[in-house]
């Protein structure tokens, strides 16, 4: 498990540099700034969670299913969460009418996150 979230954590964080990237350089000047304001946003938690990924990792040796249930909330949350929100950034650019429906994953992505954050919480405790 440790190898797994060590490699989804550099694949998300190889990913979170680029979009950061593109973003800054290729989006700024064809989306409005409350768009790009929405990208960045993405950008940045994908990065905290990325962050948490690595932090996880180093539970990941005691293979405990907290452990386990972490990595996927903050896997499937960083999909759901950043995926949604970059989106609804270029739903204009890209010309996707349908991506208003995925306003409502937003929010159950964040609250993957937080729930990640509440099962690496109890793996801490559980870690003697």
């Amino acid at each position: 498990m440790n190898r797994k979230i060590i490699l989804t954590a550099s694949f998300f964080g190889a990913v979170a540099v680029i979009l950061g990237a593109f973003g800054a350089h290729g989006l700024k000047n064809v989306v409005a700034a409350d768009q790009l304001a929405i990208w960045s946003k993405g950008v940045e938690y994908q990065f905290y969670h990325t962050f948490a990924l690595l932090f996880l990792s180093t539970f990941a040796r005691f293979r405990n299913k907290l452990v386990d249930f972490a990595y996927y909330c903050f896997t499937v949350g960083i999909i759901f969460f950043s995926g949604s929100l970059y989106l609804l950034a270029t739903r204009e650019v890209l010309q996707l009418s349908w991506v208003n429906i995925v306003g409502p994953i937003t929010p159950l992505g964040g609250l993957l996150l937080i729930t990640g954050w509440i099962f690496l919480f109890f793996a801490a405790l559980k870690n003697r």
